[in-house]
């Protein structure tokens, strides 16, 4: 087993990987930025190194740096996380020639697997159903010429990444080299690759996704699927195990399973990874794509499942082999996930960087928070505005929706904007209550509903109490009409504290 192991990457992910490592007795080497001197991961980590000033492609996107910290440090293997370098082909190779250890699959794998074209054609090969589409990246012209023949609306898509980076919905002709120019750009500037492919579009579908687990010896399981479906602008932002349609339909994970592992198997995988797929309205199921690293909404299966995916991935990087078969994994329960972002859903999602001026966490039974964060800490203006997952396990779908409410309610962030009012409409919608879920569920909740009234400041309304409490020796009769008045509003803080 290894004795150190740096972390290629911030933020929760980070300290998620802290600690399972140290649970394993393992020592941990982080990474970090400028903007990210402060941050939790690096506090917790045992040893820390700093690689470059803010901008991630001089930072966490360096290979040489991330190798050159790895080896003043003594690390024996890199752990990539999710996001900058978790998917780079190169960066694994690299590790490898370094005489590093990289925590995932092989580069091999990761070229076959990580490319979204080369994916689809490994897994056509695999017999895997797929959405007709291309096997290869695009020029406009033939863009175009795919419309055409196929009919609209179709899905622009970035080659080399996921995410919803370089992905675009072009519902009609004329919407094409707009959208075209926007989705080349983007993809070139999150992954260094502006290369498009296209595909048709599946209305309204359903995103299921299986977790994979293979070892370096020739066994792979799959831990049954994640509903992905509530997303904004094509990234999740709610995760559930098991999904509503598997729940109904459970034959249904035993063929996407085995769909999965052929795929992923063709490619010789091994390590964690995740292959998405769409499933249509008439429970149709096609590959979308495989995720060659650990998914951000792990957390939803090691509840249901109780396993710990970090330390699965270290073991078989370690080359240990599974410690359990298909026929071992069992599913208990329900697990909701939701990802708590510094952002305004009411204002397009728009990111809402700060000071964290007060931080109350969720507490109690069947409760999980995988955050990054602290009271008094700035989110940075640099990165991807995700400040926690908060996440919680119950017996039944009911239940666990009923307890993540609770949670939410507990949930309280001062200083800036988050989704935690959003995500408590979004459990009390009477769509998601009965399992209706599809990819455009959020676009529809918001023809239903309306932003939610702000609560009351907790922090305004204690020194609104303060002051009070010392205008009640003097307060005059002229006084008395707006005393009264606030004492109103602090009744209404207090109501809403203890709902």
């Amino acid at each position: 087993m290894f004795r150190k192991v740096l972390i290629a990457n911030r933020g929760e992910i980070a300290v998620r990987v802290i600690r399972t490592l140290r649970e394993m007795g393992i020592a941990s080497v982080a990474v970090y930025s400028d903007a990210d001197r402060t941050s939790l991961h690096v506090r917790m980590a045992d040893e820390a190194e700093h690689v470059g000033p803010s901008l991630s492609t001089e930072s966490y996107l360096r290979i040489d740096r991330i190798l050159d910290a790895a080896k003043k440090h003594g690390a024996e293997a890199i752990h990539p996380g999710y996001g900058f370098l978790s998917e780079n082909a190169d960066f694994a190779a690299a590790c490898q020639d370094a005489g590093l250890v990289f925590i995932g699959p092989s580069a091999n794998s990761i070229r076959m697997m990580g490319s979204k074209t080369a994916a689809r054609q490994t897994a056509i090969a695999a017999g895997a159903p797929v959405v007709p589409g291309t096997d290869h990246g695009v020029t406009f012209d033939e863009a175009r010429q795919f419309g055409r023949t196929q009919g609209y609306p179709i899905l622009l898509k970035a080659v080399a990444g996921g995410g919803g980076k370089g992905m675009r919905r072009v519902d009609r002709e004329s919407e094409l080299e707009s959208a075209f120019r926007n989705a080349a750009s983007e993809a070139g500037r999150s992954f260094r690759n502006p290369d498009i492919y296209v595909e048709k579009l599946v209305e309204r579908p359903r995103h299921i996704e299986i977790q994979l687990v293979g070892d370096q010896h020739g066994h792979m399981v799959h831990l049954g699927e994640r509903e992905c479906s509530i997303q904004r602008r094509h990234q999740k932002v709610m995760e559930e195990c098991p999904s509503p349609l598997i729940v109904l339909h459970p034959e249904m994970r035993q063929e996407m399973g085995e769909a999965a592992i052929r795929a992923a198997s063709a490619a010789g995988y091994y390590n964690a990874g995740t292959v998405e797929f769409l499933v249509d309205q008439d429970r149709r199921y096609y590959f979308l794509e495989m995720n060659t690293r650990l998914q951000v909404e792990h957390p939803v299966t090691e509840l249901v499942t109780g396993l710990d995916l970090v330390r699965l991935q270290v073991e078989i990087a370690a080359g240990g082999r599974l410690p359990f078969a298909q026929e071992d994994v069992a599913w208990r329960g329900s697990a909701i996930e939701c990802r708590i972002y510094a952002e305004d859903p009411y204002n397009n999602f728009l990111p809402y960087p700060g000071k964290l001026t007060r931080l109350t966490r969720p507490l109690g039974p069947g409760i999980r928070l995988d955050g990054c964060v602290y009271d008094g800490w700035t989110v940075p203006m640099e990165y991807d505005p995700l400040l926690a997952k908060l996440a919680v396990w119950a017996a039944t779908r009911a239940e666990a929706t009923e307890r993540m409410i609770r949670a939410l309610r507990e949930y309280d962030v001062g200083g800036i904007r988050t989704n935690i009012g959003f995500f408590r409409q979004i459990l009390e919608d009477r769509e998601f209550r009965a399992g209706h879920l599809h990819t455009g569920f959020i676009d529809e909740f918001f023809q239903r509903h309306n932003a939610p009234e702000a609560p009351p400041d907790l922090a305004a309304v204690a020194a609104l109490a303060a002051a009070l409490h010392s205008m009640s020796r003097t307060e005059t009769a002229w006084e008395a009409r707006p005393a009264a008045a606030s004492r109103a509003w602090l009744d209404a803080g207090r109501s809403e504290l203890l709902r």
